[in-house]
C-alpha cells in the first residue's frame, strides 16, 4: 500500500517538535535567544501551520509553499552551526547586544548544542519535503 503523504506528515511532526522545543527553551527555561536563533524561529514557526494545513487538506502546494522557509532556515542554521564550530571568523558574527551567537549556554545530551539541533531539523524537513514532492509529482 502506497502512502505518499507519509513524508509530509513526518515533516509536519518535525516542525511541531522544533517549534515546541524553541518555545519551551525560551518561555519555560527563560533563555533569551540570540539574533540567529530568532531568524531560525522566524523560518520554523510558520512551518507548523503551513505543513499542518497541507497534511489535513492533502494538498501538495503546502509543501511547495513551505520549501522557501525550510531553505532559508537551513542556510541560517548551517551558518550558525559553523559559527559555533569556530569555522567562521569572530568579526563576522552578526550579533550585537544581547546573547552571543557564538557562545551557546545550553547543550543537550552532553555536547549537542541548540544550533546543531536546528540544523538537523531543517535538514530533515528539506529531505522529507523533497521526497514528498518527488512522490507526488504530476
Amino acid at each position: 500500500m502506497s502512502r505518499p503523504w507519509l513524508p509530509l506528515l513526518c515533516a509536519w511532526l518535525v516542525s511541531i517538535v522544533a517549534t515546541g522545543s524553541a518555545v519551551f527553551i525560551g518561555e519555560v527555561m527563560g533563555m533569551t535567544p540570540c539574533v540567529l536563533c530568532w531568524y531560525q524561529r522566524i523560518a520554523m514557526f510558520p512551518l507548523a501551520l503551513i505543513l499542518g494545513m497541507a497534511v489535513f487538506a492533502e494538498d501538495r502546494r503546502g509543501a511547495v509553499y513551505a520549501m522557501p522557509f525550510v531553505l532559508a532556515g537551513l542556510a541560517l542554521a548551517a551558518y550558525h552551526s559553523a559559527l559555533i564550530a569556530g569555522w567562521v571568523p569572530q568579526w563576522r558574527v552578526p550579533c550585537g547586544t544581547g546573547p552571543s551567537c557564538s557562545q551557546q549556554a545550553l547543550v543537550i545530551l552532553g555536547d549537542i548544542q541548540i544550533p546543531w539541533l536546528s540544523l538537523a531539523a531543517f535538514l530533515t524537513l528539506a529531505a522529507t519535503l523533497t521526497i514528498y514532492l518527488k512522490r507526488t509529482r504530476t
